[in-house]
């Protein structure tokens, strides 16, 4: 897979997980948003990677990892902390809702409002993380 194709599978990913969270399927809108935020940090990555550095030792091995917090730092994303670089207050929010996602949820059940936080802080026209992230990808 290459960068083009993490950003596609993000917009994609988050279409199906609204689609879904319209009929009713909570669990899998929300397991599908988070994936669509997972496809994205890849992309960011992906883009910050140049062919002719050699990456330090492990560094492909800690890209597999679906845990978003470690993506973000590994995007070269985050302040230190933990949290999005350009102390949007806002964007802090809707990382803060965003960041705890896992891939466990795909054995979880999830309610509406859940599902519908998830989805709105990743979408969120002026301060969502995927917004925030396609400046980066």
């Amino acid at each position: 897979m290459d960068r083009a194709d993490f950003q596609r599978l993000a917009v994609v990913r988050l279409d199906e997980a609204l689609a879904l969270h319209a009929t009713g399927h909570f669990s899998g809108s929300y397991y599908l948003g988070g994936y669509a935020v997972e496809c994205a940090l890849k992309a960011c990555i992906a883009k910050s990677i140049r062919a002719e550095e050699w990456p330090e030792k492990g560094f492909s091995q800690k890209l597999y990892t679906h845990e978003l917090p470690a993506l973000l730092k590994l995007a070269g994303l985050d302040d230190g902390q933990g949290h999005p670089l350009g102390g949007d207050p806002a964007l802090e929010v809707n990382w803060s809702t965003v960041k705890d996602w896992t891939e466990q949820a795909r054995y979880l059940e999830t309610i509406d409002v859940e599902a519908r936080d998830l989805l709105n802080a990743i979408d969120d026209a002026q301060h969502g993380v995927l917004q925030w992230l396609k400046q980066h990808w």
